[in-house]
């Protein structure tokens, strides 16, 4: 029976694979440890692998969720990969059209950006200070 759990094991794997999102493989190596299992507990009844199966699957989803997601989270070169917009804090760029009632816009690369903040007039330099979906805070650069 064992060689069913390690089948089982390689489709999650493989799922895993096609659409990835560190779930299924968790899950696959709970099948994979309950194969060793059975491997030298042969005789162990259907339900009890079912269980035992249940509980490996979710201590390997809380291991990945308490404390692998976080070194992988935090061994990452770009963290704000992607959030684009997040990147754009605490830089600098020109009013493209005068802030106008909290209003205007920035040109930020080749894109014009919704911009808020103090009323400006057109050109003036202006600092990025938070940013909430495509529209960015801004405040004047001193």
């Amino acid at each position: 029976m064992h060689y069913g759990w390690w089948i089982l094991a390689l489709v999650l794997i493989g799922a895993e694979l096609l659409a990835p999102g560190y779930f299924l493989i968790w899950i696959g190596f709970a099948a994979a440890a309950l194969g060793v299992v059975t491997l030298f507990a042969p005789d162990l009844p259907l339900l009890a692998q079912a269980i035992l199966f249940a509980a490996l699957a979710l201590l390997s989803c809380f291991v990945y969720w308490r404390f692998v997601r976080k070194i992988v989270g935090e061994s990452s070169d770009q963290p704000l990969l992607n959030r684009r917009a997040a990147q754009f804090i605490g830089r600098r760029y020109t009013l493209e059209t005068a802030i106008v009632g909290g209003r205007g816009k920035v040109r930020i690369g080749d894109s014009p950006w919704l911009a808020e903040g103090p009323d400006l007039p057109a050109g003036s330099e202006v600092e990025v200070v938070g940013v909430d979906g495509t529209t960015v805070t801004v405040r004047a650069a001193s």
